[in-house]
């Protein structure tokens, strides 16, 4: 591959160190050959707040390394932000690609819905969940500007003013639970998304993630299917120890992207 990966954290947690966002997935790209920087953003900021963040860190990157671009692979809301970075913050020149997985490119009907309640109901949890996003280590958490970004108006202003730029190629993938008791951590959510939207990986279906060139729904090799907590490895283990149809480890699909991208020169 020619030029490193950066990875792109979504919302939640950070890759600083401290609370480890990506399990053993650096490990796997790095022991099949690749690079691999982090994007070391907020767990909560903005998009756009996150998006120079993000510039900051790309900047070191693109120095102590000494190369001219990156490949960035990004999870969920940080795919956004990486698109940010590309287009409303120019750096598109520096970077070769844009993959992302479970990424709220299009919005999401749930989040509609729930946007729905009360607004000082609303804006009263996202300021408590600020407050322990400080904790964490944010400087600037804004919660309730996040969450806003994902309904589907807010995709579609998005959209409009963050048009891909020429030159980078651009990917996107998704995932589902098999059920609703797939994943024990996001068993609620997933069955409010399907109740609105359908079969989802807990938090996003698979018409929400489409962008770019569309690399399909990616499934396990089990009955349980992958969450959007099994997308970054937070388990630390494989998916499955069997053999069959579907990836049986989370790293399996890193390592197939990244050598994708190294097929096309990248």
């Amino acid at each position: 591959m020619n030029y490193p990966i950066l990875l792109v954290h979504g919302m939640g947690f950070r890759d600083d160190g401290r609370v480890g966002y990506w399990g053993r997935i650096p490990k796997a790209l790095e022991d099949a050959g690749y690079k691999v920087c982090y994007g070391r953003q907020d767990s909560s900021a903005s998009i756009e707040v996150n998006a120079r963040q993000l510039a900051d860190s790309l900047e070191e990157i693109l120095e102590s390394m000494n190369v001219d671009k990156v490949n960035i692979i990004a999870h969920s809301k940080g795919g956004l932000e990486a698109r940010y970075l590309a287009s409303t913050l120019g750096y598109g020149d520096r970077i070769v690609s844009i993959s992302t997985l479970s990424t709220p490119h299009n919005g999401s009907k749930t989040v509609d819905r729930l946007m729905r309640f009360p607004d000082g109901l609303i804006r009263v949890g996202c300021k408590a969940a600020d407050w322990w996003f400080r904790l964490l280590g944010d400087k600037n958490p804004d919660t309730y500007k996040a969450i806003n970004a994902f309904k589907t108006e807010s995709a579609e202003r998005f959209n409009r003013e963050n048009p891909d730029v020429e030159g980078i190629y651009y990917q996107s993938y998704a995932f589902v639970m098999k059920h609703v008791w797939s994943d024990m951590l996001m068993w609620f959510p997933s069955l409010v998304v399907h109740h609105y939207e359908g079969e989802n990986d807990g938090l996003l279906t698979p018409d929400n993630a489409r962008w770019g060139e569309f690399g399909g729904i990616v499934r396990g090799n089990t009955n349980r299917g992958i969450s959007h907590c099994d997308e970054v490895d937070m388990r630390r283990r494989p998916l499955s120890n069997k053999e069959g149809e579907g990836i049986k480890d989370i790293t399996e699909l890193y390592v197939r992207i990244a050598r994708g991208l190294e097929e096309k020169g990248f």
